[in-house]
């Protein structure tokens, strides 16, 4: 058995956590399957700090990606992959993130028949935990796993604006609209997004993607604020639904969609979006951070 530290990333504020979380604790490191380490996060505290109520104004998912999963054949011989999660926006549950990596790593050691019997276990124990069907791709050759192609995100980047910068908690008060009178649509990008662990510390480093169609938002008003919360203590996907939040209660667009994508931790990245319904998904991309 070895041994694994649990930092965390996973959207929950530190005094909502479950007592039980295995964030930010050293545990056993399991060398054969065991669904039973997987912990369930209701996502309702969160959203209720938020101001969210039922229906949520948003539809969208959590993509994750896991980098370091492998297995036995039936013979015994180790096999790897990469492999996509999607975790839907309206699932009751999140899956802790390192209890997912705790997870995934229990297969290293186990036997499975065939790359789907794996991949439909994988589905089975993670939307038992969510509460919702997860979907799950596995990447088995090499081709599949250098996909999707490292890219930046599409859209115009707002980090060259030559600014001041003040505020480094979010500050949603720094939004604007331009002072035109005209509807836009338009997808902004920024590689400036960080936030921090609530239980370890530890920086989250992350790109954004806004697309969205309504009274044109500043650009400058939007780095600023971006950039707010560099020293905010969130999680991945409740920084994505504030980031949600704000736009439209200070910026009322017609369509939104916040696409973050944060660089990985543990071997599994996770890239949250939201929208208003109605609006496509956004492309797969993995950014050169990523």
């Amino acid at each position: 058995m070895g041994i694994f530290f649990f930092a965390c990333d996973t959207a929950m504020s530190h005094t909502s956590l479950p007592a039980a979380t295995l964030l930010g604790q050293t545990v056993s490191y399991p060398d054969h399957y065991d669904p039973s380490v997987l912990q369930a996060i209701p996502r309702e505290p969160a959203r209720q700090a938020l101001g969210y109520t039922d229906p949520l104004p948003f539809q969208g998912a959590d993509i994750w990606r896991a980098y370091e999963l492998s297995w036995l054949n039936s013979r015994g011989k180790p096999l790897v992959a990469t492999a996509t999660f999607s975790l839907p926006a309206d699932s009751p549950n999140l899956i802790e993130s390192k209890s997912f990596k705790l997870y995934l790593n229990s297969h290293n050691q186990t036997r499975h028949a065939s790359a789907e019997a794996l991949r439909a276990q994988l589905v089975e124990d993670l939307s038992r935990v969510a509460q919702a069907r997860v979907g799950v791709e596995l990447q088995l050759d090499a081709a599949a796993m250098a996909t999707p192609d490292l890219a930046e995100l599409t859209g115009h980047c707002i980090d060259e604006l030559d600014i001041d910068i003040e505020h480094y908690s979010p500050a949603p008060e720094l939004l604007a609209c331009a002072d035109s009178t005209g509807m836009v649509e338009e997808t902004l990008v920024s590689r400036l997004l960080r936030s921090n662990c609530p239980v370890t510390g530890q920086p989250d480093w992350g790109s954004v993607q806004i697309h969205y169609r309504g009274r044109a938002i500043d650009h400058a008003a939007l780095l600023r604020y971006i950039v707010s919360f560099r020293t905010h203590t969130g999680f991945h996907e409740q920084c994505a639904e504030q980031i949600f939040r704000d736009l439209m209660v200070r910026c009322a667009p017609i369509a939104l969609r916040v696409h973050a994508c944060y660089t990985r931790r543990g071997g599994l990245d996770i890239n949250p979006w939201r929208a208003t319904p109605g609006m496509a998904a956004p492309g797969a991309v993995r950014t050169p951070r990523q």
